[in-house]
């Protein structure tokens, strides 16, 4: 009992340590994309960044990380007070380490231009980095804060699509940023915003990608040897027969990760030539060994 309490607490501090890794990981690569690309090139698609882009240009004596510790605060706040300290969880965390972070890459490297002249270059970093840095942190379940916390409040006291409200409060914002730093930067802005919501979308696929695996076999049991001992996976199989021929098969599914999935591939095509496979993309998951409810 007291081995298993000891295994059981070492496999959560590991999985926490996991999950504080990742969490910190992605909000080190957005607050990246903010300082570096973001800022220089007045690229306000929305959200708190682009609403402390816009004040630092207005009130210049703070910088965009200073801002965003002020933004963010007051997010916080009125979250605390309309959702409570329990549906916050990670997300005060996310909202001041993603302010630290972009003040921490300002201070280190601050920035009065652009690293390129190249503002289409700019852009695709200024999207790809919190995109990337976004999926990460919503993969473990948590949030980079901010204008999450008012989708969260609209959600819990509106009937509001918090979809087409979030994006309405972008475009705002992306109006103004047009306004002040001109047509040509509000274009690039707006198709920033787009891309935003695209390339976040891939990026979580992306992590979660796995291939769902079906073989029909009329010699099963060398291929659950390989899955369960060499690929240390679990199957499901059932009877099948040939709509054509009525010979009787067998039928195995199983989720693999790319890698496992091209070993597979590779071993059935010596150890089973007629066999049929399909090998199809999913990136939701549930159960023992992937994601769990």
């Amino acid at each position: 009992m007291i081995e298993e309490k000891l295994h059981l607490s070492k496999s959560q501090l590991r999985d926490s340590a996991i999950f504080f890794a990742l969490l910190n990981s992605g909000l080190f690569c957005t607050a990246a994309g903010i300082a570096f690309f973001k800022t220089p090139n007045h690229f306000a698609f929305g959200g708190t960044s682009g609403i402390s882009i816009i004040l630092a240009t207005l009130f210049p004596t703070w910088n965009v990380g200073g801002f965003m510790w002020l933004v963010n605060a007051i997010l916080v706040v009125l979250g605390l007070i309309f959702l409570g300290a329990r549906a916050m969880g990670w997300t005060i965390y996310s909202s001041f380490a993603l302010s630290f972070f972009v003040s921490l890459c300002q201070k280190v490297l601050p920035l009065t231009r652009p690293l390129t002249d190249d503002t289409f270059l700019e852009l695709c970093f200024a999207v790809i980095l919190p995109a990337v840095g976004s999926a990460i942190v919503f993969n473990v379940g948590a949030s980079t804060g901010g204008t999450d916390i008012v989708a969260m409040i609209l959600h819990k006291y509106t009937s509001l699509e918090i979809g087409r409200a979030l994006m309405v409060s972008d475009f705002g914002i992306v109006l103004i940023a047009a306004y002040l730093y001109g047509a040509k930067t509000g274009l690039y802005c707006i198709l920033g915003l787009i891309l935003k919501c695209t390339v976040v979308d891939n990026a979580i696929e992306s992590l979660n990608l796995r291939k769902v695996c079906t073989v029909v076999t009329s010699d099963p049991e060398r291929i659950e040897d390989f899955i369960v001992k060499v690929l240390n996976r679990s199957a499901t199989e059932q009877k099948a027969f040939g709509a054509y021929t009525h010979d009787d098969k067998r039928m195995l599914m199983t989720v693999l990760t790319r890698h496992e999935a091209a070993m597979l591939r590779n071993f059935i095509r010596t150890a089973d030539p007629h066999a049929f496979i399909t090998i199809v993309n999913s990136s939701e998951i549930i159960g023992k060994g992937f994601r769990s409810i």
